[in-house]
């Protein structure tokens, strides 16, 4: 199977914030962040994986920075590694100053899926090449979170997790 880059995944979704997604603070509701975070990385896995995606998991979500009323919200997805038919997907939420025009980083998440065939069982997926460091560092550090998912749910032992225990034993 073809190798692929993070980059041929890369899905750009930028809107508006109106009010009636916003909490009683003029903010985003996380809800509504996370239904945006969750479309851009389906796009971004079903370009990597051209299959029919399904949501596996939302491994981590930060809300670092609230999302005013009226900002222009930009979330950013790409894949940061595939295992056989499973895809992590790196999340950067911007916002983009109404003045300036700057970018800050806002929020970020990690959600993986699954490719599946019409019948949804699961298929195999190419694998990812990264090219730039941040790739990179994603890419080495998704294997560490896929080990600690597999410990924690009983499906692989600790004593076999070497990515992660090369964190720990010097």
């Amino acid at each position: 199977m073809q190798t692929k880059f993070p980059s041929e995944s890369l899905t750009i979704l930028t809107d508006l914030v109106l009010p009636g997604e916003t909490n009683p603070l003029n903010n985003l509701f996380g809800g509504e962040l996370l239904a945006r975070m969750d479309r851009a990385a389906s796009i971004a896995a079903r370009r990597h994986s051209r299959r029919i995606v399904v949501t596996a998991s939302v491994n981590h979500v930060a809300f670092n920075r609230a999302v005013p009323l009226g900002s222009v919200v930009t979330v950013e997805a790409k894949i940061s590694r595939s295992f056989k038919s499973s895809m992590e997907i790196y999340i950067d939420v911007w916002i983009e100053d109404r003045e300036s025009g700057n970018k800050t980083k806002a929020n970020e998440a990690i959600y993986t899926f699954v490719a599946v065939d019409e019948t949804g069982r699961p298929v195999e997926v190419p694998q990812v090449i990264p090219q730039t460091d941040e790739e990179k560092i994603r890419f080495d550090a998704a294997l560490r979170r896929k080990q600690l998912s597999l410990v924690l749910a009983g499906k692989l032992k600790p004593s076999e997790a070497t990515e992660l225990k090369a964190l720990f034993i010097q």
